[in-house]
């Protein structure tokens, strides 16, 4: 027996039921959706009822949540197979008072880097500069790169590029065309030894040297190894550090955020901030039936978990959101991906879902096919903006409301053999040519949604967005009881590519490794120049 087993028994109750039907019920939408400010949580289009999402609020308790949530922002060592506390929360804690770690208040070197933060970004777009490199893979890079483009209306400093892959393609493209005496390269690498992110900032520095830059001066890293980033040769002045109570992808808060704060200034970043710590303080006040990131956990956990639908997918209608899905993957994936429980045994269930989207309207034209005919149900996750950026092209903006909100009530609604009769009847068809054209135009529906409206995005809503997700991970990992901040899946794989590397570069022969693998390495280096 699970902690799941009743809610099961109760989905496979309701499981063939109409989405659709609930709504007869006068309150529906009020008793499924929550708002904190101006954002509004919207998940009346799901098969849950009174009953089954009473069952999951009783997760929220039993998981012990509340008091997980209470020490992590008290500083305790919830990453425990690490031995850490998990305090990206501390980064936005803006004015929030003491936040201790093995008894010492973490709040002033964060307050201080921040201010050390603010004074480098002042000095950068006040310069010479019109371009920023900033290198880093993971966390690194997802955070900032998908904020970056997320906020491009508010960008009033130099351009900003990320570089992330060791494939050389990707620093060669970004480099290209820039000028090396105006760039200014961020390396971002905790420890200042990520072979990919170290390899690309080697490029970087040689490209720079060799037209005519100074490294010295334009370089700036992201970093807690000082003795590293000296012997690379960057200025002290221009390190900026961050504790191991952060995990990366929870990092785009402080210093790994800096190519956000070079490109909206201070102020935006400073907006950014507070829209998380805003974020944080509905999830530590406001009851569970109540709680954004609380309430979407609980829907993911239905899904997931009680309903076994194996993916989930991200759709934001707002093309300056089309990383938010690749970055959600990361944090989702890297987070609860895991197979082991905290107390080291196997999960009995099913754990973390693949994440997965792209932007709408582009989707539509892609995948939606699947979504709404296929044989898989994927329940959809919709974010929409009440307004866009671009006042002469209002037009535009309410094609895309329309499509957004279409979307969600066809996946519901679907259409019948009936209805879709009709059509065909319409067009002139007959017999069983009517049928089997017909059958074709069906839709299933009752494929279940969510939708987050919020009325603009500027920083402090996307600073939200970020936190309410960081949350919802977190409590689903409580709830199916696995650490959601370390990720130890991704160990091994970088554990064998450096073992490899001699054997690529010809120095070693692939003995002991698998046929497959050793073939593949002979006829790279037969076809390699």
């Amino acid at each position: 027996m699970t902690k799941f087993d009743e809610l099961i028994r109760m989905q496979a109750a309701v499981q063939d039921r109409s989405i659709l039907s609930l709504f007869d019920i006068p309150d529906r939408v009020s008793q499924f959706s929550a708002q904190t400010g101006d954002m509004l949580f919207d998940f009346s289009k799901t098969n849950l009822d009174r009953d089954t999402l009473d069952a999951l609020l009783a997760l929220i308790d039993s998981a012990n949540v509340p008091a997980r949530r209470d020490a992590m922002f008290a500083g305790e060592k919830i990453n425990e197979t690490e031995d850490r506390a998990v305090l990206h929360t501390a980064l936005r804690n803006l004015d929030g008072g003491p936040v201790t770690v093995d008894g010492v208040d973490v709040m002033p070197g964060v307050l201080d880097t921040l201010d050390r933060m603010r004074g480098f970004a002042d000095r950068v777009r006040a310069g010479d500069i019109t371009d920023v490199v900033n290198i880093g893979i993971g966390g690194s890079d997802l955070g900032p790169a998908m904020a970056v483009r997320a906020l491009s209306p508010y960008h009033d400093g130099p351009r900003t590029h990320f570089v992330s892959n060791v494939d050389g393609a990707h620093i060669s493209d970004t480099l290209r065309g820039l000028d090396a005496t105006t760039t200014l390269v961020i390396v971002a690498s905790k420890t200042f030894t990520t072979i990919e992110t170290m390899t690309n900032a080697r490029t970087a520095r040689a490209w720079m040297m060799e037209n005519g830059g100074d490294p010295a001066r334009q370089f700036a890293a992201l970093s807690t190894a000082k003795d590293k980033t000296a012997d690379f040769g960057i200025d002290p002045g221009q390190v900026f550090g961050f504790e191991d109570w952060v995990g990366g992808r929870y990092s785009v808060w402080g210093p790994i955020g800096l190519s956000l704060m070079i490109a909206t200034g201070p102020r935006g970043f400073h907006a950014f901030l507070r829209g998380a710590q805003s974020m944080d303080r509905h999830f530590c006040a406001a009851s569970p039936r109540q709680n954004l990131p609380m309430l979407l956990a609980l829907v993911g956990i239905w899904h997931n978990q009680i309903c076994g639908y194996a993916t989930r997918a991200v759709l934001p209608y707002d093309q300056r959101l089309g990383l938010l899905p690749d970055y959600l993957q990361q944090l989702e994936m890297e987070s609860n991906g895991k197979s082991t429980q905290i107390d080291g045994t196997d999960a009995p269930f099913n754990t973390g879902p693949v994440v997965w989207g792209a932007p709408g309207t582009n989707g539509q034209h892609a995948f939606y096919q699947l979504i709404h005919q296929g044989t898989r149900i994927i329940p959809c996750e919709f974010l929409i903006a009440a307004n866009g950026h671009e006042p002469d092209l209002t037009h535009h903006h309410k094609l895309l409301v329309a499509n957004c909100l279409a979307q969600s009530e066809a996946l519901m609604r679907g259409r019948s053999l009936s209805e879709a009769s009709t059509l065909m009847e319409a067009r002139g068809l007959t017999g069983a040519e009517l049928d089997r054209q017909a059958r074709h135009r069906v839709f299933p529906g009752n494929r279940p949604s969510t939708t987050l409206a919020y009325p603009l995005l500027d920083p402090f809503t996307l600073g939200q967005i970020i936190a309410l997700y960081e949350h919802r991970v977190f409590v689903e990992g409580i709830i199916l009881g696995i650490n959601s901040y370390d990720q130890w899946g991704v160990e091994l794989g970088k554990e064998l590519a450096t073992s490899l590397q001699p054997v690529i570069d010809g120095a070693q022969p692939p003995t002991g490794k698998d046929g497959s693998t050793a073939a593949l390495v002979n006829f790279i280096a037969r076809h390699a120049d």
